[in-house]
């Protein structure tokens, strides 16, 4: 009996699928919406580019504790606005400042970094800049080569 009612529920089942799909798709389809789908998708192509004139930059030899700052200069060669969420370090020693105004298509920005001298060595650090871009991310990177301080003698010389 209970496979006479699952057979008989299948068949049902199979029945209403095959009448509901009688009518031709093309026919559902609404003018107005394929309008507005297609300026949506063109208004979607519209995004901006972040060009740096340099990816990485090079402080050179200083002392421990020097502090020192660069100037990232990037266009925006894209076709939308260019709006910076969040520019972040790869430390704490690193404090990047990216301009907070929406950069139009073909105008320029500045992105200052700032790096307190900390490390030693060779050092390098990276900063993300998360914006509104296809990639949704930029990196650029500052380096240097950190010196102690020279040691002054503890006492008097003889």
């Amino acid at each position: 009996m209970k496979r006479i009612t699952t057979i008989f529920s299948l068949i049902a089942v199979v029945a209403l699928t095959s009448v509901s799909c009688k009518d031709k798709a093309s026919q559902k389809i609404v003018a107005d919406n394929v309008e507005s789908a297609v300026s949506r998708d063109e208004a979607d192509k519209k995004v901006p580019v972040m060009t740096f004139e340099k990816t990485e930059h090079d402080f050179g030899t200083i002392q421990r504790g020097t502090p020192q700052e660069t100037v990232f200069t990037f266009t925006n060669t894209g076709d939308a606005p260019l709006i910076i969420t969040d520019a972040k370090s790869s430390c704490g020693c690193t404090v990047p400042n990216p301009p907070k105004e929406p950069i139009a298509p073909g105008e320029k920005g500045e992105l200052l970094v700032k790096f307190n001298g900390s490390g030693q060595n060779q050092v390098t650090k990276t900063i993300t800049v998360t914006a509104n871009t296809a990639k949704g991310s930029e990196i650029v990177r500052i380096k240097a080569f950190v010196q102690a301080p020279e040691a002054t003698p503890a006492g008097p010389v003889k």
